[in-house]
C-alpha cells in the first residue's frame, strides 16, 4: 500500500502532465516495487517556484522536485529501491523538465504494525492472507 507524495515547484503544471506524473509514478511502484494498482495513492504538491529552495535560494530556472514513498519495512530489495529512485528521476526530467541537482526521492519504510489501510494494520493484512 504506497503513498506516493510528489512535491514540484510548478502550480501551473497542466492536467495532462499531472496525469503522465501520476500514472508514471504509479506503474514504477506497480512494476518496480511490485505493490499492487488497486493500494497505490499517489498525492501531487504543486507549490510556487518562489516557495522552492535549494541551498538556501529559489529554484529559479529549474522545477524543483521531491518524491516520498511510504512502504511496508521488508516488502523490497535493496536493488528494487534503487532501481525505483533511479527511474523515477528520470520520469521527473521527462515529465517536468529541468531539475536541479538535489532533486530527490526518498522511500520510508514503515514497520507492518505501524503502517495500514482501511484501518487495519499492514501486520494484520499479513495475518488475514
Amino acid at each position: 500500500m504506497p503513498f506516493i507524495r510528489a512535491t514540484i515547484s510548478d502550480p501551473q503544471l497542466d492536467d495532462a502532465t499531472q496525469q503522465d506524473l501520476a500514472k508514471g509514478l504509479t506503474d514504477l511502484a506497480v512494476t518496480v516495487l511490485k505493490k499492487p494498482l488497486e493500494r497505490t495513492s499517489v498525492h501531487l504538491n504543486l507549490v510556487p517556484a518562489d516557495r522552492y529552495y535549494v541551498g538556501g535560494e529559489p529554484v529559479g530556472g529549474a522545477t524543483g522536485a521531491q518524491v516520498e514513498v511510504t512502504i511496508t519495512l521488508g516488502t523490497n530489495s535493496a536493488e528494487e529501491k534503487a532501481r525505483f529512485i533511479a527511474q523515477t528521476y528520470e520520469l521527473l526530467q521527462e515529465t517536468v523538465g529541468l531539475l536541479p541537482s538535489v532533486s530527490g526521492v526518498a522511500l520510508y519504510e514503515m514497520h507492518p504494525e505501524s503502517y495500514g489501510y482501511n484501518g487495519i494494520t499492514q501486520l494484520e493484512h499479513r495475518r488475514q492472507q
